[in-house]
């Protein structure tokens, strides 16, 4: 099978590109920027176009079985006009997934995200068919893309992953770590809500499932490891790995959400106090089983990782 990589050079990009070139299929790797790919006779290397504008998918997708579609703008808070998140993220997305229709490439993987369908913080388990409820201008972003690959005529399998984390991991996650790293006492040892979290190697074996299984198509399945965490049990979890005491300070949920809230910085405390469990039961029936398990896939990912510091995600 020929798979069209679009995002290769990413976090996600990278390994996935590797992934599949191992596991026998050919890659046309489409990244923006230099970047050093495996020297592997699977992969061909191409630039990708800046999706901010019109973007020529034919020659792309010319001769590809297959697309995973990765890029986009991440989740990067405030600061990007809801504008350019909706040209970028939905309307390449669309001219893609029409593309790939005419074409009739045999499947379109879209990585969309778990913010397609709530918030940054959700009281109830969120599954797959729930009605989704973004938030912001990203999570919207990311649902109109949804919904413009569903209309379009292009065989497609949507993923919605929550945070990820592994080698390279950025954003939120990279924060963590480097708070965990430091030696400073922590506020977070009352902080019991679980998260769902997921290990990259986890994301790339979803995605080489649904490529490999036709009755995945025209599915939405959300993406998580099988266990959830509390952010007291992560940042115990990532200093036990660096060899450091926990040192967490049981600061009472009540009393942190309220100092935070009155700094202007509720959005940290939904991050860092809220809960979010995302059920992925659907595409666990659909035959999937996770590469790692979330306790000794942090371990390993912190075992390895340098321990800077700063500031809190």
């Amino acid at each position: 099978m020929r798979v069209l990589v679009t995002g290769a050079s990413g976090f996600v990009g990278q390994p996935l590109v590797r992934a599949l070139a191992k596991a026998g299929f050919n890659v046309r790797a489409a990244a923006r920027g230099a970047w050093r790919p495996p020297q592997d006779e699977r992969i061909e290397t191409v630039a990708l176009p800046d999706l901010d504008g019109a973007v020529d998918w034919q020659p792309l997708l010319a001769g590809m079985d297959a697309v995973a579609h990765l890029a986009g703008i991440a989740h990067a808070g405030g600061g990007i006009p809801e504008a350019r998140y909706d040209n970028v993220n939905r309307a390449a997305t669309r001219s893609l997934a029409e593309e790939a229709a005419r074409q009739k490439i045999g499947r379109l993987i879209f990585v969309s995200s778990i913010r397609a369908q709530s918030g940054p913080a959700s009281e109830r388990v969120l599954r797959a068919d729930d009605e989704p409820q973004p938030t912001n201008a990203y999570g919207r972003s990311k649902l109109a893309a949804e919904q413009a690959v569903a209309a379009s005529g292009a065989t497609f399998t949507i993923l919605r992953p929550v945070v990820m984390y592994g080698p390279g991991a950025k954003g939120n996650f990279a924060s963590l770590q480097r708070l965990a790293a430091s030696s400073w006492p922590l506020p977070l040892g009352a902080l019991r809500r679980r998260r769902s979290l997921l290990a990259v190697d986890n994301m790339i074996s979803a995605i080489v499932f649904v490529l490999s299984h036709p009755q995945t198509a025209g599915e939405t399945y959300i993406v998580a490891d099988r266990s959830p965490l509390s952010m007291r049990e992560i940042v115990t979890m990532m200093r036990s790995a660096m060899g450091r005491p926990t040192r967490l300070v049981p600061v009472p949920e009540a009393l942190f959400s309220l100092g935070l809230t009155a700094i202007g910085r509720r959005d940290l405390w939904e991050r860092l106090g809220g809960q979010l469990v995302a059920d992925p039961r659907k595409l666990l029936d659909a035959g999937w089983e996770p590469a790692v398990e979330t306790r000794a896939a942090l371990a390993s990912w912190i075992s390895q990782a340098g321990h800077g510091v700063s500031a809190p995600p």
